[in-house]
């Protein structure tokens, strides 16, 4: 803490007692902080507690807006086909879930437990799939097993079309978030249990089923539920490659758009909802029972190299990648192809966006304006409030309410979200239903779907700073909101930096939440893919798609750059 930031603090201010003078700032102050929670409280209903209610409300209600009970959910568990697309939701989530978690512990344990080279370079090209819109591992398995697919045989005579296709881009889409949590788990170990088993001469295989899997159990049980709830809540693969197979997500659309039933369509996003929810109440609970892995005495855990281990695992590793690059790279590669697969020729015919959508390329800068915005103000939203909630000790009973509200998102999909948006920003007894449909109600939106994993990085930022900065800043007399702007913000660069690249990246890249909310002059890329692929332009589909992709990659190469900038500026001070 520099002296031109709060001046020079007296030794007094440092002793224990000082924290408590955070607390005795002065009446003004206090009101304003009030004031400041009262307001994030407020904006947190507006965005996320009210459309979910109004959610609630329409599902018990008839078309025209008569409370009418459980009737609606009757209706649907009597309705065999609305049942058929729950079991089939259930099972595709479940089969899915059950490839990618052992494909992606594997993966991760040779990240993280082996001595493969090119480690960089493999976690990489896992991580493909983020920068992506979901849509894109759809039409990348077109391109290879559709009907004018290059591998249209490979699979035997069965259709790509249906839960095979399903399955396989859902796959390929969840890998990467199940790789993220197990790579984390795997990271910390202490290493003193492995040279304790080595010395006892316990065989590798007792020692993976004994000290390996326990201490990576919690990022399996969290890997399974995070899996299990994106693809459940997935409308963009389904909705390319599902053909006839129904499952909620596009049950939920096509009751909304193509019906105008709202009340069933709401009565599918609470159905949508119940397992993310549980899903979410379950993560908790293992979290909390999970304990610390590496004491102030534990070695962290060095592989040793091992000719057998790091070979097999090395051609594991680069047979992953190669597919997950080979399939993206295919769709890159169509929307480059003049008349697939008969013309291969190279063309830059299909980025003529004008000829398959009416908007031409309006959708992708629509989708720029939207991530720009949603970056900016999300960015400064969340990390206010969690300012707010963290380190201004005013109305506890509004932190604690803010708390709670901001992390709702983390248990809503993003399609229950957008439907809960439908319902309330599209009320005629709503002054706010003037922003439906307009680029406006989409960054609320994409800023209250992301708003929890934002919260949680500026929270876990907020909670490595000392409470004494603060202590001696309210015995300086400085206003919080100077300690705020002149060192909070300043340390906590980095993790504001990667928060506003989180909520771009994801902005550009969704498609569930947004797809009911866009108007004419609002329709964003994502929602472009869908139709183009409807119109069958799958070419065009796939070249607004790989825009997004390298446009999120891009802003990641860039955010890297500018953190290795800010660490060697910024947190200068953490260095000795």
């Amino acid at each position: 803490m520099s002296q031109a930031a709060l001046g020079t603090a007296p030794a007094a201010a440092f002793r224990p007692g000082a924290v408590a003078a955070a607390r005795r700032r002065g009446p003004g102050e206090r009101q304003v902080a009030s004031l400041l929670i009262g307001l994030l409280c407020a904006v947190l209903v507006l965005i996320v507690a009210l459309p979910l209610w109004t959610l609630l409300s329409k599902a018990v209600q008839d078309t025209d807006g008569r409370f009418v009970g459980l009737a609606n959910f009757l209706t649907y568990v009597t309705t065999p086909t609305l049942v058929a697309s729950l079991v089939n939701s259930v099972w595709i989530a479940g089969l899915s879930t059950a490839i990618v978690v052992p494909l992606a512990f594997v993966y991760a344990y040779a990240l993280q437990r082996s001595r493969i080279p090119c480690k960089g370079l493999f976690y990489a090209a896992a991580l493909l799939p983020i920068f992506a819109p979901s849509l894109l591992s759809a039409l990348s398995l077109v391109y290879i097993f559709g009907n004018q697919g290059i591998l249209k045989g490979a699979l035997a005579g069965a259709s790509i079309y249906g839960p095979i296709g399903i399955v396989l881009a859902e796959v390929l889409y969840s890998f990467p978030h199940a790789l993220l949590i197990l790579a984390t788990a795997l990271a910390l170990s202490d290493g003193r249990l492995y040279e304790a088993a080595e010395a006892l001469g316990t065989s590798r295989a007792r020692v993976f089923r004994t000290v390996t899997l326990p201490g990576a159990r919690y990022g399996l049980i969290s890997a399974t539920f995070v899996v299990f709830t994106i693809v459940i809540t997935d409308f963009g693969i389904p909705k390319v490659i599902g053909g006839q197979f129904s499952v909620l997500a596009t049950d939920a659309y096509k009751q909304v758009v193509g019906q105008q039933n709202f009340p069933m369509g709401a009565v599918v996003g609470l159905i949508l909802l119940v397992p993310a929810v549980l899903a979410f109440a379950v993560d908790r609970m293992v979290r909390r029972r999970q304990v610390a892995l590496l004491s102030a005495r534990a070695v962290p855990y060095a592989p040793k190299p091992r000719r057998r281990r790091d070979l097999v695992l090395l051609l594991y590793a680069g047979t992953v990648a190669a597919l997950i690059v080979a399939t993206y790279g295919t769709a890159v590669w169509g929307s480059f192809v003049r008349y697939w697969p008969y013309n291969l020729s190279l063309t830059l015919a299909n980025y003529d966006f004008a000829s398959a959508e009416p908007g031409g390329w309006e959708p992708y800068f629509n989708s720029l304006r939207l991530a720009g915005l949603a970056a900016v103000i999300g960015t400064a939203l969340v990390f206010t409030g969690a300012y707010l909630i963290e380190k201004v000790e005013a109305a506890p009973g509004g932190r604690a309410l803010a708390q709670f509200i901001a992390m709702l998102p983390m248990a809503v999909p993003g399609l229950v979200l957008g439907l809960g948006y439908v319902f309330f920003f599209n009320a005629v007894w709503n002054p706010l239903n003037v922003f439906y449909g307009t680029l406006t109600v989409l960054v609320v939106n994409t800023i209250a779907h992301f708003y929890t994993v934002a919260h949680i990085t500026a929270t876990t930022s907020l909670k490595q700073i000392d409470r004494e900065i603060e202590a001696v800043s309210a015995s300086l007399k400085v206003p919080f909101w100077r300690t705020f702007g002149r060192v909070t913000v300043p340390i906590c660069m980095p993790a504001i930096l990667d928060i506003a690249v989180y909520m771009f990246v994801n902005a550009l890249t969704t498609v569930s939440a947004v797809i009911f909310l866009y108007g004419a002059d609002s329709k964003l890329a994502s929602v472009a893919i869908v139709h183009m692929d409807e119109a069958g332009a799958i070419a065009s589909a796939a070249a607004m798609a790989t825009v997004i992709m390298l446009t999120a990659i891009a802003v990641k190469l860039l955010h890297l750059g500018l953190d290795r900038f800010l660490f060697g500026r910024l947190q200068r001070w953490r260095a000795r």
